[in-house]
């Protein structure tokens, strides 16, 4: 769970790739400065910001924005930088606040990758103040940790770098604001037209965050922004949910393309043309050709994960406008329903009938116009989805994708694995991956409980359960190397032995699946035992003081027919490998009905909760609370007479055995 800081507070950093993303009702300026161990900046050089967005480990908007994302490698930092200050900014716009108490406070959230958020900071009790350092990362036994600042300074830029201990600090604040101002005069307004997902330049947006019962992922990545700070992706505009068609223009008032001195687009979808001839705009020529891997990102591995990732923004973004623009349809044809039947003369009679009828005519107008824009959308995003597809590694491809039969194991841990697929009622045969970061940071339960209203067979359900649970046991081996992570399962009553056969077959199991009460205590009590040798001997500093014959390589443990054969005592072990297991290398993969856990009551929502829950047939249950979606999740299962899972799984037994 995120730590919300308040001022002066510090909190440790887990993970030294890492996101800081600002949010603000209106467009601010973002850097940072780097300081060595007195907190001083040796010079310009060590300031970051929309003139020099880039300096050796971070990176950080060129313009003014209302939605920052501040990419930070720590372990890419100079030696000599000892503190990395965070410092925002009001740019001094025409019209703009001049203070920060003249507008909401802002928040300063430290993520992972993913978007998963390790603390936040809002920057509450400013008055006067135009500039401030939100927050400082810092070095402290050569580990990094967060603390909360809040330093404001009434007197801008000027005073903030002077105080920094930077000498030519007005210098510096002048090139700073007329770096903001140019940014801000080359900004173009979006397209209507088509989405231009080639803009991804460095990163400034908010990304997805599946919460609810599942936990999301995201990735750095960025789109255009226009001059008042706020994102846009195919014709969307400002903070989703708005009321009119998401901040976009509306239905009526479609906007027009506007060309942009700046390339924005992928090497690869560059056009090429003689010195001579005039530039031909993608719009004229069509839309361009999508690539695989037009994402920011240090590898083909991480381009490709971005990528997926914002396809699943654009998606929601596209799909929010659209829904947005029908509210706005309906309620404006009973406003003027409204209108019509005010007056008691049109409520009878001919001309009622014309009123109500153009009103319904006008509806239907926009909410065409509307799907239209939306469809143009989804063609790009088709598109995209068919040439990513084939391109993704392993780890990110369904098992009917041609790249299993050249299965290798990895000799490196992949960025994220996939789970399942994400889809929209509007667009339906449009499927994003779902991809989730690696190491796993929460457990997995498989939902053998018939969904609501779908109608499927209860024992239909279990079967199809427990079935998927073996297909992401087996992905994940896939993408572990050999011999670093192990699978155990404890199936009580033995149902699950013929949807666990490729996994015994192949000897890809640590051990026999654990039968009856006296297997369950067994290896609950082990896993329990192995996760407090490791909690002691990493907090006590003590690694190599582990026990010789200690299993230190990951494990997922399976269980199958919760709570069936758990007493007390295991239900209790269990719920302590699903809370503290993660941080230590054990995993959970519950396969379970809730309703047969029903009598222990509330004892053991915290484990429901602590769980990304899945389902075995297609659900809409994973909330997406950043546009109010509800998306539909469907799990990646091995076609029917395929043997691609039994020639994965005999290659990954065969590498762990070469390994030993």
């Amino acid at each position: 769970m995120a730590a919300e800081l308040v001022r002066g507070q510090n909190h440790p950093l887990s993970r030294n790739r890492i996101e800081i993303r600002i949010s603000a009702d209106v467009p601010v300026v973002a850097g940072a400065t780097l300081a060595d161990e007195n907190g001083r900046v040796r010079g310009a050089d060590r300031v970051v910001h929309p003139g020099a967005p880039t300096r050796p480990g971070i990176e950080v908007s060129r313009q003014a924005a209302a939605d920052h994302r501040l990419a930070a490698d720590l372990d890419a930092m100079p030696e000599a930088v000892h503190r990395v200050s965070v410092l925002i900014a009001l740019p001094a716009t025409p019209g703009g606040p001049l203070r920060f108490g003249a507008v909401a406070a802002p928040r300063v959230a430290v993520t992972g990758l993913d978007g998963t958020e390790v603390a936040a900071y809002t920057l509450t009790g400013l008055d006067a103040e135009s500039a401030v350092v939100a927050l400082e990362l810092y070095r402290r036994q050569d580990a990094w940790k967060i603390r909360a600042v809040g330093q404001g300074y009434a007197e801008g830029l000027t005073a903030l770098l002077a105080d920094q201990g930077l000498p030519q600090a007005a210098e510096l604040a002048c090139g700073i604001e007329e770096a903001v101002a140019r940014g801000m005069a080359r900004s173009v307004p979006a397209s209507t037209t088509e989405t231009d997902r080639s803009r991804r330049t460095a990163p400034s947006v908010t990304g997805p965050d599946l919460s609810g019962t599942a936990s999301g992922a995201e990735s750095p990545y960025d789109v255009q922004t226009p001059g008042d700070g706020r994102p846009t992706v195919s014709g969307v505009s400002g903070p989703p949910g708005a009321s009119g068609a998401v901040g976009a223009p509306g239905p009526t008032e479609p906007s027009t393309p506007t060309g942009s001195p700046i390339d924005y687009t992928h090497p690869k979808r560059r056009q090429t043309s003689p010195p001579s001839a005039p530039a031909v705009s993608a719009s004229a020529e069509g839309p361009v050709p999508p690539v695989a891997g037009d994402a920011v990102g240090w590898s083909m591995d991480e381009r490709l994960y971005n990528q997926v990732w914002g396809m699943f923004e654009d998606l929601a973004r596209s799909t929010a406008a659209y829904r947005s623009a029908v509210d706005f349809a309906e309620s404006r044809m009973e406003k003027e329903l409204d209108q019509v039947l005010s007056d008691p003369r049109n409520r009878l009679g001919s001309t009622g009938d014309a009123a109500r009828e153009e009103a319904r005519a006008r509806q239907a107008r926009l909410v065409d116009q509307a799907r239209a824009a939306l469809d143009r959308d989804l063609a790009q995003l088709t598109a995209e989805s068919e040439v990513v597809e084939p391109a993704l590694p392993p780890a990110y491809a369904r098992w009917d994708n041609p790249v299993w039969h050249g299965y290798r194991v990895p000799t490196e841990l992949p960025m994220a694995v996939r789970l399942g697929d994400l889809h929209l009622p509007e667009s339906a045969p449009l499927r994003i991956p779902m991809l989730v970061r690696l190491p796993l940071e929460r457990g997995l339960w498989v939902d053998s409980g018939s969904p609501d209203g779908s109608g499927s067979d209860a024992g239909e359900v279990r079967h199809f359960a427990m079935h998927t649970a073996v297909a992401l046991a087996a992905r994940l081996l896939a993408a572990h190397p050999a011999g670093e992570f192990g699978v155990q399962v404890i199936d009580p009553a033995g149902s699950g032995a013929s949807a666990l056969a490729p996994l015994t077959g192949a000897g890809a199991l640590a051990a026999p699946p654990a039968a009856g009460a006296v297997g369950v205590a067994e290896v609950l009590g082990r896993l329990t035992e192995r996760v407090d040798l490791v909690q002691m001997a990493v907090q006590g500093g003590a690694a190599d003081a582990l026990p010789p014959g200690l299993d230190i390589s990951r494990q997922l443990l399976i269980v199958n027919d919760f709570p069936h054969g758990f007493d007390d005592r295991a239900v209790t072990q269990l719920r302590y490998l699903a809370d503290e297991g993660p941080d230590v290398g054990v995993h959970l993969l519950l396969v379970a009905d809730r309703e047969d856990a029903a009598a222990y009551g509330p004892l053991l929502d915290p484990l429901w909760r602590s769980l990304m829950r899945l389902t075995p047939v297609p659900d809409d249950h994973l909330a997406d609370p950043w546009v109010g979606h509800a998306w539909t999740y469907e799990p990646c299962l091995v076609p029917v007479g395929s043997h691609v899972l039994q020639q994965v799984l005999t290659r990954v037994t065969a590498a762990r055995t070469k390994d030993m």
